[in-house]
């Protein structure tokens, strides 16, 4: 092809990029804005007009699939899906673009491999309609069908763009030489018996997230592999197991609450909590240390998200740190301990779909959540307190007046945690609802109160909750098919009695889970650990006659320990970067703060009565 030629498909393929973003972020966008009226609608029409609306979560759960579909290839146009890219990273930047073509490879294949299984299966779900009012299943389906074909063309413009013949041809080379190895081995794989489990499940697992592979895909391409090759089951359970994952009404709190998360920053909410904690204690030894830690138990109590949490803390708090000369990888070593710290904190996203994938009560780890993170604060607290005993960098001390004026500004910030916690024990909403009665506030505080809002930031903030979305939804649909084949070969009975052979009984159980949580919680940066492994190991705690809610809260706080410690955790990494400072030199600081949250654990683990006193 000569030079103009090349020009003009250049050209074309730039326009349908611009197609395809506009197409996909705009669909996404205004999906979350229906969802959010559609549930605050639900709630006024129920609570304030009692005439309640019974098609509400048939038309919320349809439209819920388009988005996490749509989100998943924005996420994925983004570069934004969960992945570990600390090994990649140190490969060199030739390994590193090889790395990143296999990836675009592996990602072209799942959503190849599901487009066939995925149109029969939405066939067999046509017909079946909902009960009231008679939306054929496959409406929802269709929505993952049109994101496949998108994830397909994103996928290859990723494998294809600026690479050469040389880095093509090992990449086709690599996959066909895989696949044809284990074409192969599938009588071996007969004979091995459960021990292909070991194979498909950790070792091209690994592989795959090793080298950069998003999560999601890995897990997919995994559970592809295993069923293809060494099971009789149709591919198409892969994508009925995924939209199963994807599909519960209660997943639907998670676009709305980091829509809520995203709006606390933009709205001044935010700001008006850390400028009264501020005034309050800011002026002591380690003052804003203090400020930060009780920042974010507060703002997760709003938010549920902790991306938004350290999103909303760290431009308000950080800058006035350094300039008090605070060790710059002492701030995200706090932020990163104070961000574990509170993932129990309702209405943490990880709370919604522990309570979702395992069938624990999501109002009792509401309840129950409360008190662990508290317990971790303080233990947070008394370490800044050894910690800054040589700190002379002391701010102004405020007067009462204007800590006066500050708690009266923050007047409005300060009941929303109360508002949404009294809407859903009181059962005015329901876990799923009461985010979008956060987002109205918020969004009538910020107007009408403290007079920020940003109209032009309101697309930004949709489309980055869409992608958001889709990358965490997307991961908990592999995980369930990857789930689901672990299940079917027998793997969930295996692991129960190598459990429950475990020396100590619900001691021994109890200490290995947390081993398991915390190195998991790294690994598989939390949620898709929970998804994968929560089904599997919450009979077995029944079993040894653990209460379920404390086994979450403890499993939950061991994968925020998990996410938020170097070298793997990738919450460690994304504070540094709130933070604007280097790892290496956070990575020093941040072990002490992760000791304490361990002892924290350990006294929740050993001590029911902080997880479940308050729910007797």
């Amino acid at each position: 092809m000569n030079g103009a030629g090349a020009e003009r498909v250049g050209a074309a393929l730039r326009t349908l990029d611009l197609w395809v973003d506009t197409l996909t972020q705009g669909v996404a966008a205004l999906l979350v804005v229906v969802e959010t009226v559609i549930l605050f609608t639900g709630v006024i029409w129920r609570y304030v007009l009692d005439s309640p609306l019974i098609w509400t979560d048939e038309v919320a759960e349809t439209l819920f699939l388009w988005l996490v579909s749509l989100g998943a290839v924005i996420a994925l146009r983004r570069g934004e899906h969960m992945r570990m890219t600390m090994v990649v990273n140190r490969l060199g930047p030739r390994l590193e673009r090889l790395a990143g073509r296999f990836s675009g490879l592996i990602v072209a294949v799942v959503a190849l491999g599901l487009l066939g299984p995925g149109t029969i299966y939405a066939a067999q779900q046509g017909a079946i309609l909902t009960p009231v009012l008679e939306i054929p299943g496959s409406w929802m389906i269709y929505g993952q069908l049109v994101a496949l074909v998108l994830l397909v063309y994103v996928a290859l413009r990723r494998l294809l763009e600026g690479t050469t013949l040389r880095e093509l041809a090992i990449v086709l080379g690599t996959g066909a030489a895989v696949a044809l190895v284990l074409w192969a081995l599938e009588p071996v794989f007969d004979a091995l018996g459960n021990a292909d489990l070991l194979i498909f499940f950790i070792g091209i697992v690994s592989v795959c997230i090793f080298f950069g592979v998003p999560i999601a895909f890995s897990f997919a391409i995994s559970t592809f592999g295993y069923i293809w090759f060494t099971t009789p089951m149709p591919l198409s359970v892969v994508i009925g197991q995924m939209d199963q994952g994807m599909a519960g009404i209660e997943l639907l709190a998670v676009p709305m609450f980091v829509v809520l998360g995203l709006l606390l920053e933009m709205t001044g909410i935010a700001r008006a909590l850390v400028d009264l904690l501020a005034a309050l204690i800011g002026h002591r030894r380690g003052g804003l240390s203090y400020v930060l830690i009780v920042a974010m138990y507060l703002i997760s109590g709003i938010s549920g998200s902790k991306a938004a949490d350290q999103a909303a803390v760290a431009p308000v708090l950080v800058p006035e740190m350094r300039r008090r000369g605070y060790i710059p990888g002492e701030l995200a070593a706090q932020l990163a301990a104070s961000a574990a710290m509170s993932e129990t904190i309702p209405p943490s996203l990880v709370l919604i779909i522990v309570g979702a994938v395992t069938g624990v009560s999501t109002a009792a780890l509401f309840t129950g959540g409360l008190l662990p993170a508290a317990l971790a604060a303080l233990g947070l607290a008394i370490l800044v307190f050894f910690r800054s005993r040589g700190d002379r960098s002391q701010g102004t001390r405020a007067t009462w007046r204007a800590a006066g004026r500050y708690f009266v500004i923050a007047i409005p910030a300060l009941i929303l945690p109360l508002v949404i916690r009294y809407a859903v024990l009181d059962g005015i909403t329901t876990a799923v609802e009461v985010a979008t009665v956060g987002v109205v506030y918020s969004i009538l505080i910020g107007i009408g109160v403290y007079r920020c809002f940003d109209v032009r930031r309101i697309v930004p903030i949709l489309v980055e909750t869409a992608a958001l979305t889709g990358a965490i939804l997307f991961i908990i649909g592999s995980a369930s098919a990857m789930g689901y084949s672990l299940t079917q070969a027998g793997f969930a009975q295996v692991l129960a009695d190598f459990m429950a052979a475990m020396p100590g009984g619900a001691i021994g159980f109890m200490a290995i889970s947390i081993v398991v949580f915390v190195v998991l919680g790294s690994v598989l940066e939390g949620l898709p650990a929970m998804v994968l492994f929560g089904p599997l190991l919450f009979p077995i705690a029944q079993r040894f006659g653990i209460n379920l809610v404390q086994y979450a809260l403890v499993a939950i706080l061991a994968m925020g320990i998990g996410l938020f410690s170097p070298p793997f955790g990738v919450g460690f990494y994304q504070s540094c970067l709130f933070v604007k400072v280097s790892s290496d030199e956070a990575f020093a600081c941040i072990w002490p703060y992760m000791a304490i949250l361990l002892v924290a654990l350990i006294v929740v683990a050993a001590v029911p009565w902080i997880s479940v006193g308050f729910l007797e």
